[in-house]
């Protein structure tokens, strides 16, 4: 005959297993969802249910719920059920699963009802006996599912911390969109934007929104995308898709892979040019092709144009300042040359020059402070010329509106985004530590780095003091010119 109690362990251990997978490759991995802005509601919901399955992987590893226990095992199971129906409702609500994830999760709504009805069984049973949690180890299996009870609570933790950062950067996000709007031009336009889906795309798209223009993203998985920005934004897989008598009057193109990543081989460097040359002179080709032009074109690109500057060297560099002929500066210059060829066109182009960006999904400088970890990197005297993502957003709508008021011939310029003060890597590094009250005592040295990562160290070992010349000339005021004003206004709770 078979063991009932013993089966229904036994597919808790795989409950537990095939729940790790879950969280680790889609919670985690794939879908990123302790940085995805609109998981919030979800990741409480995981937090709550986390908590459950803590309590039923430990508490059942060893012991029988005898008497009034089971009666409330019973209600743990009513609690558990309810939640996961508002998971799946909440998740469809605010995202599209990949088709791994939906499944994973089918399986695990599967063999969480037989383990549960199971349980729910042996519970009938446990409940005539006397009240008490009566000892039964299970060896092995016991343990294992005592620690999976334990990964399940850390998990919990992490997703009820990472609800509460997002759901109180939500409220920040709405406060600052009311009570200091960011408007791009004097009316609303039809706006085109590439990368739309990255870090920096969402947050413009979600101001552009809100400032009333019509936007529509050029990405590689519409449905996601649309899923991702709740119906308010078309989103199409092909420059083909928008009909030649529609006119699109602003493009900002922000799409690109990666550049801190793989070390820079000769396929790496092809790469990193197709995905910014190459989609760039794309999409100039698609503006040719129309019949009624967009009038202004705001490209990225990055302070990576500069190449590099010796340490030491106070020299302050605005727009007028050089390239250098190393792998960095071209990729820049020609990102920048194939978006310039739309002047030709009779399109206004503005070519939008990134520091390092301070965000909550932003760059990995912050990643070691947080961890304890910070310190100098190389000889830490290394310039970091680094903007607040939301004077980004803003230095993005103040070109806009300066291009559209000045007129003229077309053009092409270039804007530095970056805030007016630069610091050496290793002050930055220690504000950061001073504002999230970590240490700040380890340093990594240069060589690993450089054998590490080839020709791309440069990025983190060297540096450029970017000013941004042409924005203060236009009367640009930024929210964070500071670096402690814009980390507390990122990493303090409010």
């Amino acid at each position: 005959m078979i063991d009932t109690h013993l089966l229904a362990l036994q597919l808790m251990a795989a409950q537990g297993a095939l729940g790790a997978f879950d969280t680790l490759y889609h919670h985690e991995g794939t879908e990123a969802l302790p940085r995805r802005a609109s998981a919030g509601r979800e990741l409480a919901i995981h937090a709550t249910r986390s908590s459950i399955y803590c309590l039923l992987f430990i508490g059942l590893s060893s012991w029988a719920w005898h008497g009034a226990w089971a009666w409330v095992l019973l209600a743990v199971f009513g609690v558990e059920i309810v939640l996961t129906l508002w998971d799946f409702v909440v998740e469809d609500r605010s995202r599209l699963l990949p088709a791994t994830e939906r499944v994973t999760h089918t399986v695990l709504a599967i063999n969480a009802g037989a383990f549960i009805a199971l349980l729910a069984l042996a519970a009938v049973g446990w409940a005539a006996e006397p009240t008490a949690l009566a000892w039964q180890p299970q060896g092995w299996l016991g343990a294992f599912l005592a620690l999976c009870g334990v990964g399940v609570g850390v998990s919990g933790l992490r997703d009820a911390f990472a609800a509460r950062a997002l759901l109180r950067r939500r409220r920040q996000a709405r406060v600052r969109e009311t009570e200091a709007p960011v408007r791009f031009g004097a009316r609303p336009r039809r706006v085109l934007v590439t990368g739309g889906t990255g870090f920096i795309g969402q947050i413009l798209v979600r101001h552009l929104l809100a400032d009333g223009h019509a936007v529509t993203v050029w990405t590689r998985d519409a449905r996601a995308a649309a899923w991702n920005f709740g119906g308010a934004v078309r989103c199409v897989q092909s420059l083909a898709e928008l009909p030649a008598a529609e006119e699109i009057e602003v493009v900002v193109n922000l799409a690109g892979a990666r550049i801190l990543g793989a070390r820079w081989s000769e396929r790496r460097q092809r790469q990193l040019l197709a995905s910014r040359e190459g989609l760039t002179r794309q999409l100039v080709e698609w503006m040719a092709a129309r019949p009624r032009k967009p009038w202004l074109l705001l490209s990225g690109s990055a302070i990576g144009y500069y190449g590099v500057q010796p340490q030491g060297d106070a020299a302050a560099l605005d727009e007028e300042a050089p390239p250098q002929d190393i792998f960095m500066s071209r990729l820049c210059q020609r990102w920048e040359q194939a978006a310039q060829a739309a002047v030709a066109l009779g399109v206004q182009v503005a070519c939008m020059r990134f520091g390092f960006v301070l965000g909550h999904q932003g760059s990995l400088l912050l990643l070691p402070v947080r961890l304890g970890v910070g310190g100098r990197l190389g000889s830490g005297r290394q310039w970091l010329s680094w903007v607040h993502v939301h004077d980004l957003v803003r230095a993005l709508a103040h070109a806009w509106s300066q291009i559209e008021r000045e007129g003229g011939t077309p053009a092409a310029q270039a804007f530095n985004v970056t805030a007016p003060q630069a610091l050496s890597q290793h002050d930055f590094t220690r504000v950061a530590a001073e504002v999230l009250h970590r240490p700040c005592w380890m340093p990594t040295p240069a060589a690993p780095v450089k054998l590490l990562l080839g020709e791309q160290a440069d990025l983190l070992l060297e540096g450029q003091r970017v000013v941004p010349a042409r924005l203060l000339r236009g009367g640009f005021q930024f929210m964070f010119p500071d670096a402690r004003g814009a980390l507390t206004d990122l990493c303090r709770p409010r």
